[in-house]
C-alpha cells in the first residue's frame, strides 16, 4: 500500500509499480552499501568537497582524487567536447570605452579606443553536437582575445551563477545531463534526482526554469564570467572583479510552445551566422563589477561561491568597453570546432580567484584540449596569437606539431646559448596570503542556499 492511500482499499498493481514499490522496501542502510573507491580501489573519505587550504583557500594538487575524477571525466568522449559540444562562433574586436588602469594593468585595458581583436563561441552545455541550439540549457560565452601579451580566454555563461561550487561534483553533475549508458536515452530521473540533493544548485534551476531558460539566439542574450577574478594594477594593487556582457540587441527568450513551432535545432546558429552575412554586428556592452581585496573575507556571501552573485547595490557595474563581431568564420571546423578556450588562458594583470570551480577548471579545460585536440592545440592557427604575440618556450615534438620556429635554439632551460628567451619579472602574480588547515573541508556559508533564488524570483523576475 502506498502511503496517505486509505487501508480498506485493495491494490493490485501493475508490474512497473510493482517494481517501483519493492525498491522504496528494499533500500539498503548505508553499513550494506559498498564504499564508495578512488579508481585505483582506496576509499574515498569525502566525495563533496577538495582539499583545500582551510575552508575559503585553494585547492592543494595534492587532491589525487580530484585530480583523478576530472581527468578521467575529461577523457570520456572523443571527439566531441565533453560539454558545450554544440556551439557558434565569430570574430569581431573588443574596444575599451573608459579607462579601468586604476584597477587593471592588462595591456588591452591600457588605453581608451584600444581594439584588441577576438573570437567568440556561443554553445550550449549538455547537449551533442547534433543537438538543439534551442534547448533549456545555460549557453556558453567565451570570448579569446588575441594581445600583444598571449591569448586571454574568458570563458563564461549567460547566467551569472552555476549549479555547483566544487568541481569535485562536476563529473557527478554533467553525467546526469547526459544520456544513460545502458539505455543511451536522456535520464529525466537522474536530471532531478541531483539537485534534489544538492540545494547550491537552486539558484541556477530557478534561472534555467524562468522565462530566461531559452534565449532567443546567441545575439539576445548577456555573458558573464560567473567566476570572480582578481585583477591587479602597475601598482601591485588588487582587486576581485566579475565581468558582464549587456547584448544591444536587448534581452530576447523564448517559450516551450514558441522553441516548438519553430522547430528548427540549428536556429541559434543560423541567426548569428545570417546576421553577419548581411553585413551586421552583434554587439554587447561589457561592465565590471569591483570588489576592494580586503572586503572578500568580510562579506555577507563568500564572495568566490560561484552559485552566488555579488548584488549590484553592493558592487554597482561600471562600462569600460565594447564587444563586436563582424566576421563570420571560414571554415567552421578550423575555426569554431578547433577554438580551444580555456579560464587558464590569463595574461598579466589578470589573475584567478579561489573560487573552487574555477580552480579546477584551470587544470581541466586545458587536459580535455590535449585529449581532443592534442598536445599541440596551442599551436593551431585560432588558438595561437601570433602576429600578436610570439610564443617562446622549450616544448618541442608531440602529435600534431606545426610550429617550425624552433630553429637551431636550446630545448632546454637555464641554458648559457646566446639569444634564449629570458624571464619577465614585472609578470609574475600578486603575492598574497593563504593560511589554514589542510583538508576536506565543508563549504561553510553565512547565508543560506536558498536567500539569493529567493531575491531572484521575487524582485529580478
Amino acid at each position: 500500500m502506498f502511503p496517505g492511500c486509505r487501508k480498506s482499499k485493495i491494490f493490485v498493481l501493475r508490474p512497473e509499480f510493482a517494481l517501483y514499490f519493492r525498491m522504496q522496501i528494499d533500500i539498503m542502510t548505508d553499513a550494506q552499501r559498498p564504499t564508495q573507491t578512488t579508481s585505483w580501489g582506496a576509499p574515498v573519505s569525502d566525495n563533496q568537497n577538495s582539499i583545500t587550504v582551510g575552508w575559503d583557500g585553494p585547492v592543494l594538487l595534492q587532491d589525487t582524487h580530484l585530480l583523478d575524477k576530472l581527468a578521467h571525466f575529461d577523457s570520456e568522449r572523443i571527439p566531441e567536447r565533453v560539454v558545450h559540444a554544440k556551439g557558434a562562433g565569430a570574430f569581431g574586436y573588443f574596444e575599451v570605452t573608459a579607462d579601468v588602469t586604476k584597477w587593471c594593468k592588462a595591456d588591452y585595458l591600457s588605453t581608451v579606443g584600444k581594439r584588441t581583436p577576438v573570437l567568440c563561441r556561443f554553445s550550449t552545455v549538455g547537449g551533442e553536437k547534433g543537438s538543439s541550439d534551442l534547448a533549456r540549457d545555460p549557453r556558453g560565452f567565451a570570448i579569446k582575445h588575441y594581445t600583444k601579451d598571449g591569448i586571454y580566454d574568458m570563458v563564461g555563461n549567460n547566467t551569472p551563477i552555476f549549479f555547483i561550487r566544487d568541481a569535485i561534483k562536476f563529473p557527478d553533475f554533467i553525467h546526469t545531463q547526459k544520456r544513460e549508458p545502458d539505455s543511451n536515452v536522456k535520464a529525466i530521473n537522474a536530471y532531478w534526482d541531483f539537485p534534489s540533493l544538492t540545494p547550491e544548485a537552486v539558484h541556477q534551476f530557478t534561472f534555467l526554469f524562468s522565462d530566461r531558460g531559452i534565449p532567443a539566439g546567441f545575439r539576445h542574450m548577456n555573458g558573464y564570467s560567473s567566476h570572480a577574478y582578481k585583477w591587479v594594477n602597475a601598482n601591485g594593487e588588487a582587486f576581485w572583479v566579475k565581468l558582464h556582457y549587456k547584448t544591444e540587441a536587448g534581452i530576447k527568450n523564448f517559450t516551450n510552445e514558441e522553441v516548438k513551432k519553430i522547430d528548427d535545432p540549428d536556429y541559434s546558429t543560423r541567426d548569428l551566422f545570417n546576421h553577419i552575412r548581411e553585413g551586421k554586428e552583434a554587439a554587447w556592452k561589457a561592465y565590471v563589477q569591483v570588489m576592494p581585496e580586503a572586503d572578500a573575507a568580510k562579506y555577507k556571501w563568500n564572495s568566490f561561491d560561484v552559485t552566488n552573485v555579488w548584488p549590484h547595490g553592493d558592487y554597482p557595474l561600471h562600462e569600460y568597453g565594447r564587444l563586436v563581431l563582424n566576421k563570420n568564420p571560414t571554415n567552421y571546423f578550423a575555426e569554431i570546432e578547433q577554438a580551444a578556450f580555456s579560464p587558464s588562458h590569463l595574461v598579466p594583470g589578470v589573475e584567478p580567484s579561489p573560487d573552487r570551480m574555477l580552480q579546477a577548471r584551470l587544470f581541466s579545460y586545458p587536459d580535455t584540449h590535449r585529449h581532443r585536440l592534442g598536445p599541440n592545440y596551442n599551436q593551431l592557427p585560432v588558438n595561437s596569437s601570433c602576429p600578436y604575440a610570439q610564443v617562446f618556450n622549450e616544448q618541442r615534438d608531440g602529435l600534431m606539431t606545426i610550429d617550425k620556429s624552433c630553429k637551431a635554439r636550446a630545448n632546454y632551460e637555464p641554458t648559457s646559448e646566446n639569444g634564449t628567451p629570458v624571464e619577465k619579472r614585472s609578470a609574475a602574480i600578486q603575492p598574497f596570503r593563504v593560511t589554514g588547515i589542510v583538508g576536506q573541508h565543508d563549504f561553510k556559508h553565512p547565508n543560506s542556499d536558498f536567500e539569493q533564488p529567493g531575491n531572484f524570483l521575487r524582485h529580478v523576475l
